[in-house]
């Protein structure tokens, strides 16, 4: 399955392994895994067995997330896009069968606006080809930058509750109040 979008600054397809140094880089930074249950991989083998699940994500169920591209340098920067989260191994409390939103990028492309432009393209791609009628994110409550990315693209924080020892918040998005919201919100 092929996935391409362009945005000003960035382009959004589907992950390839050309990608693996980046990823390396990316998941075996410390600093990006502070709000991921400080787990960073240690091998290159673990970046291609998470290369190797995106691919089978996106034929199992059609979408997975994104290699996001910086147009400038051409540069792996880290990955955005939706996610289907389904099946026991990957519910979130009593939250199961649901797209969910997120980002994860190299550090030095922090604080520069990649991951919210990444992230409304998501969007885009999720409400306009996917037709999906919610889409949600969740971050840790400590994760102020995460946070503030997901009230920016729009989601509504609904809730906070307790998963493997750490307080989440929970934000979703309805199509309706996307299409409500679109027009003036990212100008």
């Amino acid at each position: 399955m092929k996935f391409y979008i362009e945005t000003e600054r960035l382009i959004l397809r589907e992950i390839r392994d050309c990608d693996l140094n980046g990823m390396f880089e990316l998941d075996a930074n410390p600093r990006v895994h502070k709000y991921l249950g400080n787990t960073p991989i240690t091998s290159i083998e673990q970046a291609q067995t998470y290369i190797d699940n995106l691919k089978t994500q996106y034929i199992d169920r059609g979408i997975g997330r994104f290699a996001v591209i910086e147009k400038a340098s051409g540069a792996f920067i880290g990955w955005s896009g939706l996610k289907f989260n389904t099946g026991e191994k990957e519910r979130l409390g009593d939250k199961v069968d649901f797209y969910d939103i997120g980002y994860r990028l190299i550090e030095r492309y922090w604080n520069k606006g990649y991951a919210k432009e990444s992230a409304i393209a998501a969007l885009h791609f999720g409400f306009n080809d996917l037709k999906l009628e919610t889409i949600v994110g969740t971050a840790e409550t400590e994760n102020i930058a995460s946070n503030k990315i997901l009230k920016k693209i729009g989601l509504q924080y609904t809730e906070t509750f307790a998963y493997k020892n750490v307080m989440l918040h929970w934000y979703t998005l309805k199509k309706e109040d996307y299409a409500k919201k679109m027009s003036g919100m990212w100008s």
